[in-house]
């Protein structure tokens, strides 16, 4: 437990999580994007984003989560200093026919998923 947190307190990761990001994410289409903030939310936990983010950076080399579908809410590629891994999600993106503006961003309101009810 963490220190300061009362052992009443629920978690919001609770082990499993990483699994049900990544079941999660598998259900966005190619060209289709979600946010990280969607991602937790459909979860139940919309204020887990940045962990959404961890457990999408902690995937393993070629695993079969279509990770670069996720992007952040203004409907940019967060790089986070990973330079390399922005332009690998880029290029990933535009092969699905995702389009960027010249300053980055795509068009999130007609890209953006429509979750469905998840079970």
């Amino acid at each position: 437990m963490a220190a300061g947190l009362p052992s009443d307190e629920p978690r919001v990761c609770k082990p499993g999580f990483h699994g049900r990001v990544a079941a999660a994410v598998r259900l966005v289409p190619p060209g289709r994007v979600t946010t990280y903030g969607d991602v937790a939310g459909v979860l139940g936990s919309p204020r887990v984003a940045r962990q959404v983010g961890w457990a999408l950076a902690a995937l393993p080399a070629g695993s079969d989560v279509p990770w670069h579908r996720v992007i952040n809410a203004q409907g940019r590629i967060s790089h986070r200093g990973e330079l390399v891994r922005a332009s690998e999600q880029r290029r990933l993106l535009e092969a699905e026919g995702v389009l960027f503006s010249d300053s980055g961003r795509l068009d999130l309101a007609s890209l953006r998923w429509d979750w469905p009810e998840l079970p």
